[in-house]
């Protein structure tokens, strides 16, 4: 049995590699994998520390895309792509640009499809846009859906979506973290590139921040940025953050905060320096979709920038809470977590509902049934 992985981003890699993984574990299953590379540096950072060569790549970025243009290429290259592997079946993951396309073009030449952490739904098709369509255009085509929690399966269940095609697995982040987290305890060079940033803030309360969602963009990001300004002006407390490279974000970033002594504007770390990020920090402020998976996964309270989630069981178990992009309130709820020991520790010692590291192995499993 043919099963084509296909994923195009970074987190789309770190998610999908331990699915990679677990289908080679199989004999009966001939793993293959096609990436996109629709984040192309970014995504070969993972490919590295994941142990994962393509068997395609698509190398379809090119500079100041647009959704439109990259989805052609993609729809096309993939097709080409399918045409020449003939897999039995495509596995594609979340809610990114390559997976609507991938699952399109399986779609026309009647491969099946299984999407990885399936039914995640904010309700809102511009929040998070484009990928609350992506997602829900990846559901109604697959066949089978491979959950990460219950909500998000009851969310497919009101979609019509057949129960037997559900499968609740957990998400395969926390395989991924937790794999990660353990080649980093044995063997620290692969994350010893924070040595000086971990010395320069020793004694220091750390908070990472990551921020790119689009809707953010403009007066978000200005608000974001004024917001950790202010927060940097404790004297307790360091930001590190790692600045997308989408130029919005930057631009936005370093007028207000690049001259602060407490505040580490720096580049995108590779997979492992960034669970190290998690585990050295304090608390985590974010509008990224996954680390609200993965920081919990350490213990770790996540305030997320954004109005709505498509991951409402971290805010239901207490592991998260939406902030938005006020400034006040994302200042406030900062200083509540940072002054308040009881207010952390709720938030810390919260039951993470999102996996407990056996998502990769169940998901190969199934597909090996399926066939």
């Amino acid at each position: 049995m043919r099963v084509m992985a296909v994923f195009g981003t970074r987190p789309e890699a770190i998610k999908m590699f331990p699915v990679v993984h677990a289908l080679r574990a199989r004999s009966e299953i001939e793993a293959r994998v096609c990436v996109t590379a629709q984040h192309r540096e970014m995504l070969d950072q993972v490919l590295q520390i994941g142990r994962i060569t393509p068997d395609i790549d698509l190398d379809v970025m090119r500079a100041n895309q647009t959704l439109d243009g990259l989805l052609a290429r993609l729809v096309t290259g993939l097709g080409e792509a399918f045409d020449t592997e003939k897999p039995d079946r495509i596995l594609v993951h979340g809610d990114t640009l390559t997976t609507m396309a991938a699952t399109l073009s399986a779609y026309f030449r009647k491969i099946p499809v299984g999407h990885v952490e399936a039914g995640l739904r904010s309700g809102d098709i511009y929040h998070p846009w484009p990928e609350e369509v992506n997602r829900k255009v990846a559901g109604a085509v697959a066949d089978l859906h491979f959950a990460p929690t219950e909500t998000a399966a009851a969310a497919l269940r009101a979609e019509n979506v057949p129960a037997e095609r559900i499968h609740i697995t957990g998400n395969t982040v926390i395989d991924a973290l937790l794999a990660t987290k353990a080649r980093i305890d044995e063997e620290p060079s692969l994350a010893a590139g924070l040595d000086p940033l971990v010395s320069r803030f020793a004694g220091k309360r750390i908070i990472a921040v990551t921020s790119h969602r689009r809707e953010n963009f403009g007066d978000g990001m200005k608000a974001i940025a004024e917001a950790i300004a202010a927060i940097a002006a404790r004297s307790d407390v360091a930001v590190v953050f790692p600045v997308h490279p989408n130029p919005h974000v930057r631009s936005a970033m370093e007028p207000i905060l690049g001259a602060l002594d407490n505040v580490a504007l720096i580049d995108p770390l590779d997979y492992p320096h960034f669970v190290r990020l998690l585990a050295t920090s304090e608390l985590v402020l974010t509008d990224s979709g996954g680390v609200q998976e993965e920081a919990p996964a350490l213990g770790k309270p996540v305030l997320v920038m954004r109005e709505t989630t498509e991951r409402p069981e971290g805010i239901e178990a207490g592991t998260a809470r939406l902030v938005g992009t006020d400034k006040a309130r994302i200042v406030s709820e900062i200083f509540k977590l940072l002054d308040d020991k009881d207010a952390y520790s709720a938030m810390a010692r919260a039951h993470n509902p999102f996996g407990d590291g056996t998502a990769a192995t169940q998901i190969a499993e199934i597909v090996a049934r399926a066939h």
